[in-house]
């Protein structure tokens, strides 16, 4: 899958230069790293899948999702 990340320039002229010393693809460098942080913090991504839910009702009138913008100009309306 291809996607777009904005890295800091200095850390992605590293991970060219350390990928290329050790004659892998950039892709890979970034997967491996990826993998391994990602296999490090099991316990927070387990934890993310329940959420406690406070309150009644659930979502305001008006509201359809969870969608940023909707969320955004609930809270301004608000104000």
């Amino acid at each position: 899958m291809k996607t777009t990340l904005n890295i800091d320039d200095q850390l992605l002229a590293q991970a060219k230069s350390a990928a290329a010393v050790e004659r892998q693809t950039l892709t890979r460098l970034v997967e491996e790293g990826l993998q391994l942080r990602l296999a490090r913090k099991p316990a927070i991504a387990k934890r993310l899948t329940s959420l406690p839910v406070f309150g009644q009702g659930g979502l305001r009138a008006g509201l359809s999702g969870l969608s940023c913008r909707e969320l955004l100009d609930a809270a301004d309306a608000d104000a």
